[in-house]
C-alpha cells in the first residue's frame, strides 16, 4: 500500500503546492517545491495518484509523471472552484483540486501527447498571427482616414489604400512613412500566413479524421483539424455531450418543476465554439441562395422562425454533435436531402 491515497497539486511557474492525504482522507502532506524539485520528489514515490487543474503546462507534467509510473488526473478549472474553502491561497487551491478528485462522478480531462500540443499550437499561432494583421490593418486605416483616404473593406484593398496615401501629396512624408511601416508589417504577416496556412493544409491532409470531417458542409480545413487534435470522441458520452462541452447549449435556470432556458452556456473551448458557429454561418449564406443544395427543411423553417444567428447556434450544435458521431462510427458525412423548392 502507497503511502499517499491522493497527492494534489497547485501548479505554477516556480513553485508547485502539494497536498497529500492518506487511505483514510486524512490530510499528511502539505509542502511547496521548486520546479526543479518536482521530478526528484516523485521519483522516490512508488505508484501514486495525482490529480492537477488541466491547463496547457498540467498536459506535460502529466507526461512527465505518468513516466514514473504514477496515475495522473487533470480536472477542469470550473469543476475544482465548488471546493474551495473560505479565502484563496495555493494550499486552500490544492486542497480544493484534491478534494474535487475524489468525488463520484468527476470528469476528467485525457493527456494529450506532445505531437497533439505541436499540432494544436500551429493552430493557435495561426490565429494569433490573423489577430495581428487585423489589428495593423484597423491601425493603417484610421491612419490613412485623419488625412482624408479611405478604401473598401478587405485585405485585398489595403494595397489600394497604400497607392492612394503615396498618392496624395497634401499628407506630410513622415505620415506617409508610417503608414508605408505599417503596410510593409501587413505584407510580411501575409507571407508567414501563407506559409502556416500550406503547412496547415499538408497536416489536414495527413489527418484521416480531419479529412473526414471536412465532408461536412460548413466545415473547412481548420475547423476538421482543430477537432481532429483537440478533442477525444471517447471523453464524451454521446454528441450531446461534447455540444455542451463545448458551450453550444442553452444555459438552464429551472427551479419549482418550471424549465427556464436561457443563451448558450459558452463553456468549454471558445475558439472550437466560435469556428463552429462561424462555419454554420458560412451554410446559412449559402443556404438562403435560390436553388442550392444545402438548404435542409429543417433549417429553412429554422430560418423562418428565429433569426440568422440564433439558427447559426442551433445549426453548430447540430455540427457538433455531427462530427463527434463522425470520430466516433468512422464514417463519412452522409449529406441529407435538399429542401423542395415550391
Amino acid at each position: 500500500m502507497t503511502q499517499y491515497k491522493r497527492i494534489a497539486i497547485d501548479t505554477s511557474k516556480a513553485v508547485f503546492t502539494l497536498h497529500g492525504i492518506d487511505h483514510a482522507d486524512r490530510p499528511v502532506l502539505r509542502i511547496e517545491l521548486r520546479r526543479a524539485q518536482m521530478i526528484p520528489f516523485f521519483k522516490k514515490l512508488p505508484p501514486t495518484e495525482i490529480a492537477m487543474e488541466a491547463c496547457g503546462g498540467s498536459h506535460y507534467w502529466a507526461r512527465e509523471l505518468t513516466a514514473l509510473g504514477h496515475k495522473v488526473l487533470l480536472i477542469p478549472a470550473q469543476y475544482v472552484k465548488p471546493f474551495v474553502k473560505r479565502g484563496k491561497n495555493d494550499r486552500i487551491d490544492a486542497a480544493a483540486i484534491c478534494e474535487a478528485a475524489g468525488r463520484p462522478g468527476m470528469h476528467f480531462v485525457a493527456v494529450k501527447s506532445a505531437e497533439q500540443q505541436a499540432q494544436a499550437m500551429l493552430l493557435k499561432v495561426r490565429e494569433t498571427l490573423v489577430d495581428q494583421r487585423t489589428m495593423l490593418v484597423n491601425t493603417l486605416r484610421g491612419h490613412a482616414g485623419e488625412f482624408g483616404v479611405i478604401a473598401a473593406k478587405g485585405i485585398s484593398n489595403i494595397v489600394r489604400l497604400l497607392e492612394a496615401v503615396e498618392a496624395d501629396t497634401s499628407i506630410p512624408s513622415e505620415a506617409r512613412e508610417m503608414m508605408t511601416l505599417l503596410g510593409e508589417e501587413i505584407d510580411r504577416l501575409d507571407t508567414r500566413l501563407n506559409e502556416m496556412e500550406a503547412r496547415l493544409m499538408k497536416a489536414h491532409k495527413a489527418n484521416p479524421v480531419s479529412r473526414r470531417l471536412a465532408t461536412m458542409p460548413g466545415v473547412g480545413p481548420i475547423i476538421a483539424l482543430t477537432v481532429a487534435v483537440e478533442i477525444d470522441p471517447a471523453a464524451f458520452e454521446s454528441g450531446r455531450h461534447f455540444a455542451a462541452w463545448a458551450g453550444l447549449t442553452p444555459r438552464e435556470h429551472s427551479t419549482g418543476g418550471k424549465q427556464r432556458m436561457g443563451g448558450i452556456s459558452r463553456a468549454g473551448n471558445e475558439r472550437l465554439r466560435r469556428l463552429f458557429v462561424l462555419g454554420a454561418m458560412s451554410v446559412i449564406k449559402v443556404a438562403e441562395r435560390p436553388g442550392n443544395k444545402l438548404a435542409t427543411e429543417w433549417l429553412l423553417n429554422l430560418l423562418r422562425r428565429r433569426p440568422r444567428k440564433v439558427a447559426a447556434v442551433a445549426l453548430a450544435n447540430k455540427m457538433a454533435r455531427i462530427a463527434w458521431a463522425m470520430m466516433t462510427s468512422g464514417e463519412n458525412y452522409r449529406r441529407a436531402p435538399a429542401a423542395r423548392v415550391s
